[in-house]
């Protein structure tokens, strides 16, 4: 990791943790969805350990759009894109420290939701439970990583929220399912999650390969 990437990664945590606006918008959202689908279908036993995996798959997704479209804003309001794209580093170095950025809050959120997701689902988790600690992970880099690029490549465009989100929901469905199954086989125990691990990490390595490869090029488009 480069000092350049350092920089970025430093200026990314430093302006959220004097503000906390990501944070807070994704955990109150993403609360506001679990105690919601809780009331819902008022999960019990196995029906509660079936639907879990779910929730909180899709919970992460829709609150972290929310901080993924605001992503680039600062940049924009700022007037520093034109600075970015003239500074002798490579893009990709922005690109991952936007990515880390928001992989660190995205997780955060969850360890403070993870008791609350708990208490309401009345969860007791029935496989290996240690698993948790890499399948979520792996999820949420799949979607961080493809929402900071697909948020730069929708930069141009007058409807760049919803643009993004027509782009990265599609994209993101093969993550999205992969995350789910191993969820719920960790808390239901019937099944094994390692073939959904697998999936997850090969659609973490392709995604992220081709997003640095390919930022430089979506930044730097007029």
């Amino acid at each position: 990791m480069s000092r350049v990437l350092w920089t970025h990664l430093a200026k990314e945590l430093r302006i959220e943790w004097r503000s906390l606006d990501a944070m807070i918008s994704m955990l109150f959202f993403s609360g506001l969805v679990v105690v919601l689908f809780s009331l819902a279908f008022d999960p019990r036993g196995e029906f509660a350990q079936q639907i879990a995996g779910g929730v909180l798959s899709v919970a992460t997704m829709f609150a972290s759009v929310s901080t993924l479209n605001q992503v680039w804003a600062r940049e924009i309001r700022y007037q520093v894109m034109d600075a970015q794209r003239m500074a002798p580093s490579s893009g990709a170095e922005l690109f991952l420290a936007k990515a880390l950025a928001n992989f660190l809050f995205v997780t955060v959120v969850q360890l403070i939701l993870a008791p609350v997701f708990f208490v309401f689902y009345n969860l007791q988790v029935a496989g290996q439970g240690r698993m948790l600690a890499l399948v979520l992970p792996l999820g949420n880099w799949a979607l961080v990583a493809n929402g900071v690029f697909f948020a730069a490549l929708a930069l141009g465009s007058r409807n760049r929220e919803l643009l993004l989100s027509l782009i990265l929901f599609p994209i993101f469905i093969p993550a999205l399912l992969a995350m789910v199954q191993a969820t719920t086989a960790i808390l239901a125990g019937d099944s094994e999650p390692w073939l959904w691990v697998k999936i997850l990490l090969g659609y973490d390595v392709i995604f992220t390969t081709a997003s640095l490869l390919l930022f430089d090029v979506v930044f730097n488009a007029e």
